[in-house]
């Protein structure tokens, strides 16, 4: 199979140069040209994903070789933009920034994997024709990664903007000017998720005034024939339902993969989302809680209609699985700015809101378990950052063993009781995983 889809990388020369600005911004002035665009980020992170679902109006992917493989990224990549005019895909750190300290999951990584060109952000601030040392230094790096264009971000004047184009190394396609009123505010996590801010969204008005669209589209259609590995068109959805999944979605559980729904789908689940916040109880066989904040809406979850009524079920045997703020939902209590909190009581734990980052990084392990609903063993990726621990009882169990990673405690993970797991682990689902988990809704709908 091969792809054709016009596609380009923005990526940074380190955090904070604005690269996610630049990116958002690019899509929302794009998507007003009338363009379908298909967004990505790279990396296992879930709020850029989310202001760039908002501003284009089809979900973002995240591709990531360290979770999915380099075939996988490539699957992904071909599924997602089928349909769609152009992909953008937003780079993460600075350009050549990847899993402990080497190129494995940078975004030259993956603009290498999708043969696409890069355009570098660069922030001006205070400083003009240094800034040609800094793109030869790029481009000279790795000769394998083709940056086709520069975007220049908070450039201060016209006559900053005169300094730094007396010199070309490679073609200006924008003079970002700076934005302060368009910033979007951060916490322990990142951005704010993208219902907490329009202002990514807003960015399109200044990409469509400060820089060349026209030259940009060229170079993402300049992109050379992509090679997808064969057997990469989306698998057909079962021909009925098995079972359904109520997925947490809401301010308090906003943290997922897209393609874990996806893979749990063509296993045979409808998804119905509820909230948990609101005090929905969906009618499920089983029920998937990601990450978030639930910290930030505590008081709220602890008086919930919902939480009391998962505690009831997950103690009637329901199948439900929680990663990081669902785990932390999981458990008896959650203490968080000096108060603690009654969460669901279906874990044997409680979980505190830590000051310091408490674990960052990939993990891998295997899972086993509970084994009547969860049977064999079975390899498991995926990613941890929290800034909270879980206190466990000493009769606690596990159904993840990291080989990779911190976990819960000492690299024990996914802890459970009944047919209840929950894990710091944000998992990336694999086919029989998604598998494992609908037959394990399908048991309990056929109790």
């Amino acid at each position: 199979m091969q792809a054709e889809i016009p596609r380009i990388v923005i990526a940074g020369t380190h955090s904070g140069c604005g690269k996610t600005t630049i990116a958002s911004g690019l899509m929302a002035a794009l998507v007003t040209r009338g363009l379908e665009v298909q967004p990505f980020k790279t990396g296992p992170d879930f709020i850029d994903p989310s202001h760039h679902t908002l501003i284009c109006g089809r979900a973002s992917r995240n591709l990531d070789p360290c979770m999915m493989g380099e075939s996988g990224v490539l699957r992904t990549f071909a599924d997602a933009t089928t349909g769609t005019d152009i992909a953008v895909v937003e780079g993460a750190m600075g350009m050549f920034d990847g899993t402990g300290g080497t190129d494995t999951a940078s975004t030259a990584h993956i603009a290498r994997i999708l043969k696409a060109p890069v355009i570098l952000v660069i922030d001006a601030h205070a400083v003009s024709r240094s800034v040609h040392a800094v793109i030869r230094g790029f481009m000279d790096f790795d000769p394998r990664v083709k940056i086709a264009g520069i975007i220049y971000n908070r450039i201060g004047s016209d006559r900053h903007r005169e300094m730094i184009a007396r010199e070309e190394i490679v073609p200006a396609l924008g003079w970002v000017p700076r934005q302060e009123e368009c910033e979007v505010q951060s916490r322990h996590l990142g951005l704010v998720m993208a219902h907490e801010s329009p202002a990514l969204k807003q960015f399109g008005r200044v990409i469509a005034e400060s820089c060349d669209l026209d030259r940009i589209l060229a170079v993402a259609a300049a992109a050379r024939l992509l090679a997808v590995p064969g057997g990469t068109a989306k698998k057909p959805h079962t021909s009925h339902r098995r079972a359904v999944i109520g997925v947490a979605r809401d301010p308090a559980f906003c943290f997922y993969y897209q393609d874990n729904l996806d893979r749990l789908a063509r296993a045979g689940a409808e998804i119905r989302a509820f909230s948990p916040v609101a005090g929905e109880v969906p009618e499920a066989d089983a029920i998937y809680i990601g990450g978030g904040y639930p910290e930030l809406h505590a008081a709220a979850l602890e008086k919930s209609r919902s939480t009391k009524a998962i505690r009831t079920l997950a103690q009637d045997g329901m199948p439900v699985y929680g990663e990081c703020g669902g785990l932390m939902y999981l458990c008896s209590s959650l203490e968080t700015d000096g108060k603690e909190y009654g969460m669901a009581g279906v874990l044997p734990g409680r979980a505190v809101m830590t000051r310091r980052l408490a674990a960052l990084g990939y993990v891998k392990g295997t899972f086993s378990g509970p084994a009547d609903l969860w049977p064999g063993k079975l390899a498991i990726r995926g990613h941890e950052f929290h800034y909270s621990r879980v206190e466990c009882d000493d009769d606690a169990r596990w159904a993840i063993r990291l080989s990779a990673g911190k976990g819960i405690n000492d690299g024990n993970d996914g802890l459970f009781e009944q047919a209840t797991i929950g894990a710091y682990t944000h998992a990336y689902f694999t086919d029989a995983f998604a598998r494992r988990f609908v037959d394990a809704a399908a048991a309990w709908a056929r109790r």
